[in-house]
């Protein structure tokens, strides 16, 4: 991976830099180049590795077979015994998985074998049973076989040295299997991301209180609590901090003291309390404030310290749009995990008619589904406020509306983001 650049400040020189009005793809590079992974790894074993990402290559110090075995049940034979026509063979022995046959093997002779029995190193070819009729200590082969066939060969699967996983693979159930078919009880693995997090504003109360007029519940942390617990970060719930300049301050110094990685919800806007656009300028550098998307117009990403800074907006649907198009892959990179899954991506015809004006990117929210005779189609899933958090609720696909689209007409074709495995 490039070096990343140590300045924020070197981006704002291009040309075509505008904090305020931030193309969404411009911004997704803009921020990669500042990513790079966390230092830190550890040792742990198999069962433990699940689901984190690899600090260095599993490299295989066995052959994968470790044997030449059969792939079938059958007869291991000598091609050259098989002739041009029917071959009647003697059978001499049987090699099952784990107790392989160790006597002599003549010519004109064969073993019966079961699937994963070692094959004898006199032996070339594998035999179905279905391809073969058997009686007493014969069996009878028919013709069109090749040399060769239902064998696999030791090493073909992997070599003794090569590299079973690499470095930056996020560990799955097949993994560790693989690992443990190789003998290796432990792997290094990347230390954990750590993510602190917190709302801000007056109006937000914690779930269990009274609403006064005007407040709401905080729903945002709940929200990054579910998305970051899927991730399998370590993350710190800061709670909500207060509309107070000095209470803001606190917050991001001690978050940046102990935490990679600082997201917060609400006030990052232009309005009257919103006062971490100056807390940043004075604690960090920001890179971009504002995005051409809808919903999530109101985005800034900088650093605080060392520590990475997402601040996302405040509406509950915004939160969540914008940490799936923007905060998921750049934590994905500063976890180490290489390469970063890309999400699936159709084309499928919208039934639903969308209101769309130009100049920003929007990421409606949809519900992909098939009906009974089998096709597949996405439709709105409901209204599409940024403050109606059931509509992510009930999605399970973002409708992505390029910059330049206008109104989408039912049954037009329309770009799905797939929500399933983003996280």
């Amino acid at each position: 991976m490039s070096q990343s650049p140590t300045s924020l400040r070197d981006v704002s020189c291009a040309d075509d830099y505008d904090p305020n009005s931030m193309p969404v793809d411009q911004a997704r590079r803009l921020i990669a180049r500042f990513l790079s992974p966390v230092t830190g790894s550890e040792q742990l074993g198999v069962r433990a590795a699940l689901g984190r990402i690899l600090a260095r290559d599993v490299v295989s110090p066995v052959d994968v077979p470790a044997h030449d075995n059969s792939a079938m049940d059958g007869y291991a034979v000598r091609y050259a015994d098989l002739g041009n026509g029917e071959a009647k063979l003697r059978v001499v022995g049987t090699a099952f998985a784990g107790q392989p046959y160790t006597g002599p093997i003549g010519a004109g002779e064969c073993i019966r074998i079961m699937t994963g029995g070692v094959v004898p190193s006199a032996m070339d070819t594998i035999v179905m049973q279905e391809h073969t009729r058997a009686s007493g200590d014969s069996v009878t082969v028919g013709t069109g076989h090749r040399k060769g066939q239902n064998l696999r060969r030791a090493g073909e699967d992997l070599g003794r040295g090569g590299i079973a996983l690499a470095r930056g693979k996020l560990l799955t159930p097949a993994d560790i299997g693989l690992i443990a078919s190789l003998g290796i009880a432990e792997v290094s693995v990347h230390r954990k991301l750590r993510v602190a997090f917190f709302s801000t504003g007056d109006e937000l109360v914690s779930i269990g209180a009274q609403l006064a007029e005007g407040q709401i519940y905080d729903s945002n942390r709940y929200t990054l609590y579910g998305m970051l617990s899927r991730l399998g970060v370590d993350f710190i719930d800061m709670g909500v901090v207060r509309d107070d300049p000095a209470l803001l301050e606190r917050a991001f110094t001690e978050a940046a003291a102990i935490a990679d990685v600082i997201i917060t919800s609400g006030g990052v806007s232009v309005g009257e309390a919103d006062f971490i656009k100056d807390l940043l300028n004075k604690l960090g550098e920001v890179l971009f404030w504002k995005i051409a998307m809808k919903p999530g117009r109101p985005l800034a990403y900088g650093k605080v310290g060392s520590a990475h800074f997402f601040g996302l907006p405040g509406n509950p649907v915004s939160v969540m749009v914008t940490f799936y198009q923007f905060v998921r892959d750049a934590l994905y990179t500063l976890m180490g995990r290489d390469p970063v899954p890309a999400l699936p991506m159709l084309d499928m015809v919208c039934t639903s008619a969308l209101k769309k004006a130009p100049g920003r990117t929007e990421f409606q929210r949809g519900i992909l589904s098939m009906d009974a005779n089998g096709t597949w189609s996405v439709r709105v899933s409901g209204e599409q406020g940024s403050g109606i958090l059931r509509s992510m609720s009930e999605a399970n696909c973002f409708i992505i509306l390029a910059t330049e689209q206008g109104n989408v007409a039912a049954g037009s074709r329309v770009r799905v983001q797939v929500m399933e495995g983003m996280l």
